[in-house]
């Protein structure tokens, strides 16, 4: 989340990906560094995934980060 808000600042957009686990945590940070950046949330573990599953992962919010980096 630092570096997202970093980047945001300097006027590079930026989105962070977390699994859903990770949502309140983020929104917390978020809350704390007084920035709301775009992140999108993923199916969870993430850890022990194969390749394949990653792609399949990646491919199901691909369009939604697109979306969040242009808005």
């Amino acid at each position: 989340m630092h570096d997202i808000s970093d980047l945001e600042r300097r006027g590079t957009p930026g989105v962070f990906v977390a699994s859903l686990p990770f949502v309140s945590a983020a929104e917390s940070q978020s809350d704390a560094l007084g920035f709301p950046s775009a992140g999108l949330f993923t199916d969870h573990p993430i850890q022990d995934r194969t390749d394949e599953e990653m792609k399949m992962i990646a491919e199901k919010v691909f369009d939604d980060l697109l979306k969040e980096l242009l808005h």
